[in-house]
């Protein structure tokens, strides 16, 4: 579920403090803009599409590890400045997490963290060539799955902005599971449908978009009960829970409360589902990765809002465990605290 290219996780917004899967109630901004007629709009979306498919074809005619090891040269060194926004997010965030690093070692990770999330950037775009070569995907304990094979049962992948974290659904996929996933629909219908057929070996299930696309997707309000009957009908589902929610339950992470996405915990509480987190973590510079994968226990007790939290509890701090393992292949620019 990349962030770039349009692909990001979609954050819907559930009453989290009711332990609920209603879906929150925004207050609408007033914002002016101007709307063009459709015949200018659809020409400006088949001028970006045009773009992005110009992008993508000079990156693919590259071998994937001269595009993958320039992009990462080029997002370490221009990143940080063009994007001081960000860069000063995740020097904060980092200041966070590791208080007893001195400011040089914060520093290092966070262009290390660029510098990864350039090789993302240049390998989403030949992610379909990527996954065709199993051998650069190493699986640990895939027995788990194969102990479980035919009677999986619903289920809910969730992963972290880690590695390359759209191969994190990749066990799913050799287990036969069909899994989907949620992301955040692209406004640009052309866009969006390329973005979507470029991932159709990686999401057999399909892909749930949240948002709206003109002339092609759902409202968001719906996303909830669309993905929760999904995942009660036996279905596999892909989430990436691991960016500050403002309507989110606050669990610990790295010693601070964090508001957290709970969608994965409140659907898997109410329909009988298993949770296996997964990370991705990258194995060297030349694009091979290795997916490590481990199951969750949901409680279900009578208090259903308590269950929801100690599940989110328990999944943040495992996070945690993982990126202190490699804290250079996570995304600190992110926003994960208030």
């Amino acid at each position: 579920m990349a962030t770039y290219l349009g692909i990001k996780p979609a954050v819907t917004n559930f009453n989290s403090r009711r332990g609920s899967l209603v879906p929150t109630q925004r207050k609408k901004r007033k914002r002016r803009h101007i709307q063009l007629p459709a015949g200018l709009r659809d020409l400006q979306y088949r001028a970006e599409y045009a773009l992005l498919r110009i992008i993508v074809a000079v990156v693919r005619a590259m071998p994937l590890s001269f595009a993958v090891r320039s992009s990462a040269w080029v997002w370490r060194r221009l990143a940080p400045i063009l994007s001081p926004t960000r860069h000063q997010r995740a020097l904060d965030n980092l200041a966070i997490a590791f208080p007893e690093k001195s400011e040089e070692e914060r520093r290092q990770i966070a262009l290390a963290h660029w510098e990864n999330l350039g090789r993302v950037m240049a390998e989403t775009m030949q992610i379909d060539r990527l996954i065709q070569d199993p051998s650069r995907i190493e699986i640990e304990d895939l027995t788990i799955f194969r102990r479980y094979k035919g009677k999986l049962g619903p289920a809910i992948g969730v992963s972290l902005h880690m590695g390359n974290w759209e191969l994190a659904i990749w066990p799913l996929v050799v287990a036969g599971a069909n899994p989907a996933a949620i992301y955040r629909s692209v406004n640009n219908p052309y866009v969006d449908r390329y973005l979507r057929e470029q991932r159709k070996d990686l999401y057999p299930g399909g892909l749930f978009g949240r948002g709206r696309v003109d002339g092609d997707h759902d409202e968001s309000q719906r996303t909830a009960r669309i993905i929760t009957d999904y995942v009660r009908r036996g279905g596999r589902l892909g989430l990436v829970c691991d960016l500050y929610d403002r309507w989110g339950i606050p669990v610990p992470f790295f010693g601070k409360p964090a508001r957290t996405q709970a969608i994965a915990a409140m659907i898997a509480r109410r329909v009988g589902a298993r949770i296996w987190l997964a990370r991705c973590l990258r194995v060297g510079t030349e694009s091979r990765f290795r997916v490590q994968i481990k199951e969750l226990k949901v409680p279900r007790t009578a208090n259903q809002a308590e269950d929801v939290r100690a599940i989110m509890t328990e999944m943040q701090a495992q996070f945690e465990m993982w990126i202190r393992e490699a804290p250079e292949q996570w995304m600190w620019s992110n926003r994960r605290w208030s």
